[in-house]
C-alpha cells in the first residue's frame, strides 16, 4: 500500500460507503458532482466511470464539529454558511456547462479568534475504491514552480480515463498573503492521491478575528476522453487551460502611451551608461554601466532587429543603428569561423566567475540566438548580416553534428570539450535549442534555397518528440522552436511537427502567471499572465518576455488557414494584450524607488532612466537585483509597429491590443481582423496626433454595423472594447 497521510486516510474512511450522505447533486455529461458536508469538510465528490473519482475538500475542519448553518440553491450550484471551530466559512460552489465541465468553488473564512495556519490539509484527494487500498493510478503532468500559476493538470491511466485541470485563482488569496506576510510560491503541488492547494504557512502573522479573507478560489476542468500519447496530452492540456481561462477571473488592462514611451526608452539608450567603446568603436552594455563585461553579439542584435523594424515603420532616421551594426563585424572569429559571444578584442576583460564568463566557453543557445536576429536582417535585406550569417552556419551545424542534436549546457567553441552537461542531474541539458536551431536552419534554407538547411531542420526537430514538459529551458528559444514547427508542418504535411509545434507553446504557457500578485511590492505592478525566462527561475524578465511576444504573433500569423488549436490562439492573444498592459513596468520611472533593490549584481541601476530592469520578483521581494539590461531596450520598439497603425492624412493613428492581420486602409476606411477568440475582448484606440479632435467613426463587425460606446480618455483619446476572431471595419 503506498503511503498516505492520516487527511487522505480520513477521507477515504468517509467515502469507504458509496451512499456517503448528500446535499445537491449535479450531472454534467458523464460527470456526476455531489455536494457532502461531513463532520470535518464540505466535499464535492466527482465521477465519471466506474473507477474514476475526485474529491475537492472547500471547507475544512480541524476538530470534526463542523455544523453547517445554511444552504441556498443558486442558478449555477450552491451557498453554504459553515461553522468551525477556527470561525465561520461561506462556500460557494458552482457547475458550469460547456465544451468541458468546469467547478468552481471558493471559500471566505471569517476567523472568530486570532489564528496562526501552521498547518492546512490539500483541497483534493483521489480515493481508493469502496473501502480498498486500490487508489486510482495516474500521473500528474504538471503542477505549480515558483509563484507561476496555481496550475495542476493530471491524467488517470487504465483503466481510469480522463484529464482533470485545477487553476487556483492565486489572485484572490492576496488578502491572506498579505495579513499572513506570506507567498503564493507553491502553494499548489503534493503528490497522488493528496493534491492541491496547501495555504501558506503563517506563525508570526495571524488573520484577525472578524476579518473575511479567502482562503480558496479553484477552478477544476474535467474531460472524460483518455490522452495516452504526447500529442493528445498536449491538446488536452491546453484545451483545458484555455477553459478554465475563460472562467478565471481576469484583470482590466489599461492603455498604455507606447509611443511617448518609447521616445523616451530611445532617448535613455543613447546615454553613456549603455555604451562601451573598445579600441575606437561603441557597443551596446547588457547592463547598464557594466563596463568590466566584454560587449555580446547577443545584445547588439537583440536591440538592432527591433530598431530596424520600428525603423520601417516610423521612416524615422536613427543613427544608432548604424553604430550598433559598425561593430558587429569584429566578432566574427576566422580561425574557428562563426561569429563570438563576447567580442574577441575584449575578450581579456572576462573574470570567469561564471562557467559562461571564460574564454571560449559558451552557453548553448547563445550560438543560434545572434545567427537567427542575423538571418532575419538578412531577409530583409541587410548585406552584412546575410555575409555575417552565411559564414557562420557550418560552425553551427558541425556543433550540432558533434552533439547528435542534443546540446549540453556550456560547452568550450575551439574544442566543443562539454563544461556542464545538465541543468541538474538527470534532466539532460538545453532541450529547447533543437528547435531554435531548425529556426535558424529553416531562415537558412529561405535564404539560400538549400535542400541540406532543410534537411537540419527535420532532423533537429525530430529529437524534439517524447519531452513532453520537460522541453523548456527558455522561455524565448521554446517559443522560436514552436514557429519553427510550425513551418516544418507548412512545408512538409507532416502531423508530428504540428503537434510539436503544440507541445512547444504548451511549454510556454505552463511557463506563466496567471494570477496578479496583489501582496507586498506587487501592488505596485501588474503581473497577470506574465512568463518566466527559465524553469526555475525566479522572477519574470522582460527580454525573453518580449521575444515571446513576438514569436507569438509570427506564430499566430503562420498559423491562418492552418489547423491551430483555437485554445491556442486565445491564450496567445491574451498573453499579448496583457504583456502591452505590463510591460512599461519593467521600467524604474514607473516603480515606487522604496521597491527597487539596493545592491545591483551587475552595473547600476539608474531608478529615472526608461531602460528594463531584468527582473521582476514576487510581491515581498524588492526588484532589479540582477540589474538594468540595455538589451531588453527593444521592448518599446517591439510593441508599436505590430499594435500601431497609422492613417496617412488623418490627424489621428488606431491601436489595438490584440493581433491584427490584413490592415487595410483607404478614402477614410480602415479593414481589419482582429486575432484571438471571440468570447474574449480587446481594446480599440483612435488616437488623436496634434491635440485636434476626433471626427465621428462608424463600425462594421462581421459586415453587421454596429453601435460602439467609446470612453474618451484624458488625452482625448476614443476607447472601445471589441471581441476577438472577427472582421472590423470603420468609417469616419
Amino acid at each position: 500500500m503506498k503511503a498516505i497521510s492520516p487527511w487522505v486516510a480520513t477521507a477515504c474512511s468517509t467515502f469507504a460507503n458509496t451512499s456517503v450522505p448528500f446535499i445537491y447533486e449535479r450531472l454534467i455529461g458523464k460527470h456526476t458532482f455531489r455536494v457532502h458536508a461531513t463532520p470535518d469538510a464540505v466535499w464535492i465528490s466527482v465521477s465519471w466511470s466506474s473507477c474514476a473519482t475526485m474529491l475537492f475538500r472547500a471547507a475544512f475542519c480541524a476538530d470534526c464539529s463542523l455544523n453547517l448553518l445554511s444552504s441556498a440553491q443558486m442558478p449555477a450550484g450552491l451557498s453554504l454558511q459553515v461553522r468551525t471551530l477556527v470561525g465561520e466559512m461561506k462556500v460557494e460552489i458552482k457547475f458550469m456547462e460547456g465544451g468541458y465541465p468546469v467547478l468552481h468553488y471558493q471559500t471566505i473564512l471569517t476567523p472568530g479568534f486570532d489564528v496562526t495556519i501552521p498547518f492546512w490539509p490539500r483541497d483534493i484527494v483521489i480515493p481508493a475504491k469502496n473501502g480498498t487500498t486500490a487508489y486510482p493510478e495516474g500521473t500528474v503532468q504538471v503542477k505549480q514552480k515558483g509563484t507561476r500559476s496555481g496550475l495542476l493538470y493530471l491524467t488517470f491511466d487504465q483503466p481510469c480515463e480522463g484529464g482533470v485541470l485545477y487553476l487556483q485563482n492565486l489572485t484572490a488569496l492576496a488578502d491572506y498573503n498579505e495579513i499572513t506576510h506570506t507567498s503564493a510560491a507553491e502553494v499548489v503541488g503534493g503528490e497522488w492521491p493528496e493534491l492541491g492547494l496547501a495555504l501558506p504557512v503563517s506563525f508570526d502573522h495571524p488573520l484577525p478575528a472578524g476579518q473575511p479573507v479567502t482562503i480558496n478560489d479553484a477552478f477544476v476542468v474535467f474531460d472524460e476522453k483518455a490522452a495516452n500519447s504526447e500529442a493528445a496530452i498536449t491538446r488536452q492540456f491546453l484545451d483545458l487551460l484555455a477553459a478554465a481561462y475563460l472562467h478565471l477571473p481576469k484583470p482590466d488592462t489599461h492603455y498604455r502611451q507606447w509611443p511617448e514611451i518609447l521616445e523616451k526608452s530611445l532617448a535613455d539608450l543613447q546615454k553613456h551608461g549603455c555604451w562601451t567603446q573598445v579600441k575606437g568603436r561603441v557597443y551596446l552594455n547588457a547592463y547598464l554601466c557594466d563596463y568590466k563585461t566584454p560587449p555580446e553579439i547577443m545584445v547588439q542584435l537583440a536591440v538592432l532587429l527591433p530598431l530596424v523594424e520600428y525603423r520601417e515603420w516610423s521612416k524615422q532616421d536613427l543613427p544608432v543603428i548604424e553604430q550598433v551594426k559598425e561593430g558587429l563585424p569584429e566578432f566574427y572569429n576566422p580561425d574557428i569561423k562563426t561569429v563570438m559571444r563576447w567580442l574577441p578584442a575584449a575578450i581579456d576583460n572576462l573574470d570567469g566567475e561564471e562557467e559562461q564568463k571564460q574564454p571560449m566557453v559558451l552557453d548553448a543557445w547563445y550560438l543560434h540566438h545572434p545567427l537567427l536576429n542575423l538571418s532575419r536582417l538578412a531577409l530583409m535585406g541587410d548585406e552584412q548580416a546575410r555575409k555575417l550569417f552565411l559564414d557562420s552556419i557550418q560552425f553551427a551545424i558541425n556543433v550540432a553534428h558533434h552533439f547528435n542534436y542534443k546540446w549540453p549546457v556550456f560547452y568550450k567553441m575551439d574544442t566543443l570539450e562539454v563544461v556542464k552537461e545538465e541543468t541538474e542531474p538527470g534532466k539532460g541539458g538545453e532541450k529547447d535549442v533543437a528547435g531554435l536551431y531548425a529556426q535558424v536552419m529553416l531562415q537558412a534554407w529561405e535564404i539560400t534555397k538549400e535542400q541540406q538547411y532543410l534537411d537540419e531542420a527535420c532532423k533537429a526537430a525530430d529529437t524534439l518528440e517524447g519531452l513532453g514538459f520537460d522541453l523548456f529551458y527558455q522561455a524565448n528559444n521554446t517559443a522560436f522552436a514552436a514557429k519553427a514547427l510550425l513551418r516544418l508542418w507548412k512545408i512538409t504535411h507532416n502531423r508530428k511537427y504540428l503537434d510539436l509545434s503544440f507541445l512547444c507553446l504548451a511549454n510556454v504557457f505552463r511557463n506563466a502567471r496567471l494570477w496578479d500578485c496583489n501582496y507586498g511590492y506587487g501592488k505596485h505592478f501588474p503581473s497577470f499572465f506574465s512568463q518566466f525566462p527559465l524553469n526555475d527561475a525566479p522572477y519574470t524578465a522582460v527580454y525573453e518576455e518580449h521575444e515571446v511576444f513576438c514569436s507569438l504573433h509570427e506564430y499566430l500569423a503562420l498559423g491562418d488557414e492552418e489547423p491551430v488549436l483555437p485554445s491556442i490562439r486565445l491564450l496567445a492573444a491574451e498573453f499579448i494584450r496583457y504583456l502591452i498592459d505590463r510591460a512599461c513596468f519593467y521600467c524604474p520611472p514607473m516603480l515606487p524607488r522604496e521597491m527597487l533593490h539596493e545592491d545591483t549584481k551587475t552595473g547600476e541601476v539608474d531608478p529615472d532612466l526608461w531602460v528594463a530592469l531584468e527582473d521582476l520578483h514576487d510581491g515581498w521581494e524588492k526588484c532589479g537585483e540582477v540589474g538594468q539590461e540595455v538589451y531588453g531596450a527593444g521592448n518599446a520598439f517591439c510593441i508599436v509597429p505590430r499594435h500601431y497603425f497609422k492613417l496617412p492624412g488623418e490627424d489621428f493613428m488606431l491601436y489595438v491590443d490584440y493581433p491584427v492581420a490584413d490592415f487595410c486602409y483607404k478614402d477614410k476606411q480602415a479593414d481589419f481582423r482582429v486575432k484571438g477568440d471571440e468570447r474574449m475582448y480587446c481594446t480599440l484606440v483612435m488616437i488623436r496626433n496634434n491635440g485636434r479632435p476626433l471626427p465621428a467613426f462608424r463600425f462594421a463587425l462581421n459586415g453587421e454595423p454596429v453601435t460602439l460606446i467609446s470612453n474618451v480618455t484624458d488625452d482625448g483619446h476614443a476607447v472601445y472594447r471589441i471581441a476577438g476572431n472577427q472582421q472590423v471595419t470603420i468609417n469616419w
